[in-house]
């Protein structure tokens, strides 16, 4: 598994990745990649089977359910005022376990900090059919 990292969060999460055993992740930035179309990075994801992360679940969830396979989607979801380095950081991790006893493959894994600082667990298929 690899992982690409949106650049709406920290390059350091694909870092991160490389540490626990992820050696091919990497983030947008590092691939020249910067502001392009979400469609462009989900057809590099699908393409090169990258798992996608990005706090942007509502753009990118409706651009993965069109791919008939896909490696797989991870959205950080924080509540309005929380996103912190620290934050992104923890939350990626956290991912990361969660992952290591679960195929994301055709799924999305959403993983929230709700206002009231809990956090919460979604895998669900990425398609509805």
């Amino acid at each position: 598994m690899k992982f690409l990292i949106d650049e709406c969060l920290s390059p350091s999460l694909a870092a991160i990745a490389r540490e626990q055993g992820y050696p091919l992740s990497t983030h947008v930035t590092w691939l020249g990649l910067r502001a392009r179309e979400d469609w462009a990075l989900v057809r590099r994801a699908v393409d090169e089977e990258y798992v996608l992360v990005t706090n942007d679940r509502a753009d990118f969830t409706p651009l993965m359910e069109r791919e008939p396979r896909h490696p797989g989607l991870v959205c950080i979801t924080v509540a309005h005022g929380l996103m912190s380095l620290d934050v992104q950081t923890e939350l990626f991790k956290q991912a990361l376990i969660c992952l290591e006893e679960e195929d994301i493959a055709g799924r999305v894994l959403e993983i929230a900090l709700r206002p009231d600082r809990t956090v919460r667990f979604d895998l669900y298929p990425s398609s509805l059919a």
